[in-house]
């Protein structure tokens, strides 16, 4: 049949985001993009924005949901 893997960290679900999960889930999933790092400096507070590189970032749009309460 074949492996079932799954990790999951504060996982919950309100009530109020019911539908927004469904569609969430009739989602085709996307190719994970890319980091890249341009420079490798001493230490890694040294770090600028422009040391790093982000490709191939094709996010779904977003999906609006009320703050559960």
């Amino acid at each position: 049949v074949g492996d079932f893997i799954w990790t999951g960290g504060d996982v919950h679900l309100y009530q109020n985001h019911v539908e927004q999960a469904r569609e969430q889930l009739t989602r085709e999933p996307r190719s994970l993009p890319t980091l890249s790092l341009i420079r490798t400096p001493e230490s890694i507070t040294d770090y600028q924005e422009a040391d790093i590189v982000i490709e191939g970032y094709d996010p779904h749009p977003h999906i609006k949901a009320p703050v559960a309460i």
